[in-house]
């Protein structure tokens, strides 16, 4: 089998075990619903039971449907850091755009009894958070885009990034000090993700902005796979390296900043998620990377979300530790056996 037809087999399986993935994830939880019964409920039947309809439509679908778009916006916008500053330890959060997010939810939760009742009502709302966060990415992805256009080396872009980290952080962490424990809590909760708070609107926002995002990253294959070889080297095979950067920033920051105001920041997903792609289809085209690194993501986050339901039980653990305690080892396991083999 050559390599083009081993990719597209690979490609219908892992598409095939999204689709079952995603059934899984609905189905199993508190309570554990037949595939039969779902799959009625999905082409507009009853299962026969309210209860289990009104937990399908309004809480388990849209949750699921996040994840999906969490986890595709999430492992592309990696892709794109880590091929852009040539950096395998690059993430999603890697320009500063989770902290601008985490600083402007934490204006809101935590500076939000310095104002009156009327006014902390409606910015303490779910609407309000996500305004705040998105307002705060915006605030950071804009001084990024401005310092970009002055500076020619990217690795000094990344450092930029890396310090507005380091002082959205450090606002963050007085915020905190001088907070009471029910406002630490509230910020606790976002800063630990949550993909079931989002109504049918919300995720039809986040759709779009994670639609526009990929397309700008569809856009940037060629460039990506050219800046593989080093700036000059794309340069000289007449790249233009600014307009091309100022898009992946552009894509990375709409994914990043969009998941991150609607759903909190979530770890690991699109550090790791680009590895496991690279490990498994063995290249370095971008044409192949960025379907398979979006397939992964979505699977990546399905399986998540499935465990941190914890299937029977009465709790839901925090998607952010899940993400983490359940993907870290993966990579480990991967990036050893790669090296054994070579």
């Amino acid at each position: 089998m050559n390599t083009l037809n081993r990719n597209n087999t690979f490609f219908i399986l892992l598409t095939f075990g999204v689709f079952c993935l995603f059934l899984i994830n609905i189905s199993l939880g508190s309570i554990t619903i037949p595939i039969k019964n779902l799959f009625q409920v999905l082409i507009g039947e009853s299962s026969g039971k309210e209860t289990w309809d009104y937990i399908i439509l309004n809480y388990r679908l849209p949750k699921a449907v996040t994840a999906i778009l969490v986890g595709i916006g999430l492992s592309i916008s990696g892709l794109l850091m880590q091929t852009l500053f040539r950096n395998p330890l690059a993430g999603p959060y890697v320009l500063g755009l989770s902290s601008g997010s985490s600083l402007g939810v934490a204006f809101v939760i935590l500076g939000a009894s310095l104002l009156p009742n009327f006014i902390s009502s409606i910015v303490l709302s779910s609407y309000g958070i996500v305004l705040a966060s998105s307002l705060g990415s915006f605030l950071v992805l804009l001084s990024i885009l401005i310092i970009s256009h002055r500076l020619r080396d990217t690795m000094t872009l990344l450092i930029v990034g890396l310090m507005f980290g380091s002082f959205t952080s450090a606002i963050v962490g007085t915020l905190t000090y001088f907070s009471s424990a029910e406002q630490l809590q509230k910020f606790t909760f976002w800063s630990l993700g949550n993909l079931g708070n989002l109504s049918w609107n919300s995720i039809l926002i986040l759709f779009c902005c994670v639609l526009i995002g990929l397309l700008l990253s569809l856009f940037s294959i060629k460039p990506l796979n050219s800046l593989l070889l080093g700036e000059n080297y794309a340069k000289s095979l007449g790249l233009n390296y600014k307009k091309s950067r100022l898009i992946i920033l552009l894509a990375t920051s709409i994914l990043a900043g969009s998941i991150t105001a609607f759903v909190g920041p979530i770890a690991f997903v699109g550090l790791a998620v680009p590895h496991i792609a690279k490990l498994v289809f063995q290249t370095s085209n971008h044409g192949i990377l960025f379907w398979s690194t979006l397939i992964f993501g979505a699977m990546t986050m399905l399986i998540c979300d499935t465990i941190s339901q914890v299937p029977g039980g009465d709790f839901t653990l925090p998607i952010n530790a899940v993400t983490s305690i359940f993907g870290a080892p993966i990579v480990i396991w991967l990036i050893v056996r790669r090296r054994k083999m070579v």
